[in-house]
């Protein structure tokens, strides 16, 4: 169990510490929004990945899954002490692997207390975005087949629950900080779901090997690969629509988005120039490539002609390969 002090700046402490420990690219991301921006997106960011880490246990089945999801979901809502979820989580993760996630799952009194602090608009686009998480994730827990899910629209209900939503919740804390924003988005909501969609979509393609290798597959059945590019190229357009939107002035929103965004299409053109690959590393970017981009981002979000050149020079691999 986690232990004191619980001031909250130790409390932000912790948060700060265990993003870097659970996610090298969102560790690099998050703290280039502004910083009441970065506590919720942190927060949110933490959430999800105790949803994502009950998923992917190998050793757990769907009931169990299912189970914990829901104390894990009533205990972000306060229908439910948090301890009533973590004691049991612990226990049925016993033989994880991952002690950073096992220390993370420890500390949820921790990441709610932050939550908590949010303002109320924030922490109600939160709970709105882990309950759609929450549960769709639960929903999808008895469908893993090594075959894949059943269709397109299956498939994109998937991407929709996983990262779709969080599209969705970046643009209710994007609005609520930049009015800005919040003008130039209306009755283009959409956009948002294609930025987290063409996200997920990139790390189910880049993580194939290894769903394949313990029975599980993400993709759609019967849609080849060169198909499953295009859709991505698609909500790769529809991503680099929404970054354009994030008024200038808002520098730190644009960064965050276009530092994602960028990684996931250098990450996509490495997927298109293989016909196949047994591991992951094979499609990571070097951290020198990473490190190269982050520094690239800082000039290019101050030009929409830079990241449309970037986007086109960069998706040549994607377009070639989704229209062969």
């Amino acid at each position: 169990m986690e232990s004191s002090p619980t001031t909250p700046n130790a409390d932000l402490a912790y948060q700060k510490a265990i993003l870097g420990s659970v996610s090298r690219t969102f560790a690099l991301t998050i703290p280039l929004l502004p910083p009441t921006i970065e506590k919720v997106v942190g927060n949110t960011y933490l959430l999800c990945r105790i949803v994502d880490t009950i998923e992917d246990a190998a050793d757990l089945s769907p009931q169990i899954k299912q189970e914990l999801s829901a104390l894990f979901l009533q205990a972000v809502l306060e229908k439910v002490p948090v301890e009533s979820f973590v004691k049991p989580c612990l226990e049925a993760l016993k033989h994880h692997g991952n002690q950073d996630e096992l220390d993370l799952i420890a500390h949820t009194p921790t990441v709610l207390r932050i939550l908590h602090t949010c303002s109320n608009s924030d922490q109600q686009a939160v709970s709105r975005c882990v309950s759609i998480m929450s549960e769709g994730m639960s929903h999808f827990h008895g469908k893993q087949t090594k075959e894949g899910l059943k269709d397109l629209r299956e498939f994109e209900e998937y991407c929709y629950v996983v990262a779709g939503v969080v599209g969705e919740l970046l643009t209710t804390i994007f609005s609520n900080h930049s009015p800005t924003f919040a003008r130039q988005i209306q009755n283009q909501e959409g956009l948002a779901i294609g930025f987290g969609q063409a996200l997920q979509m990139t790390n189910i393609l880049k993580d194939s090997p290894e769903d394949r290798a313990r029975g599980v597959s993400w993709k759609p059945a019967e849609i080849s690969q060169s198909q499953l590019l295009d859709i991505a190229y698609e909500k790769l357009q529809d991503s680099l629509k929404y970054i354009l939107l994030i008024p200038k002035e808002d520098l730190g929103m644009r960064r965050f988005c276009f530092l994602a965004f960028g990684l996931a299409v250098m990450t996509l053109s490495k997927i298109a120039e293989r016909t196949e690959f047994s591991h992951k590393d094979e499609v990571k970017l070097s951290r020198s490539t990473v490190m190269a981009f982050y520094s690239f981002t800082k000039i290019a979000v101050k030009s929409d002609l830079a990241m449309k050149a970037f986007f086109y020079l960069y998706s040549g691999a994607i377009r070639n390969k989704a229209h062969s």
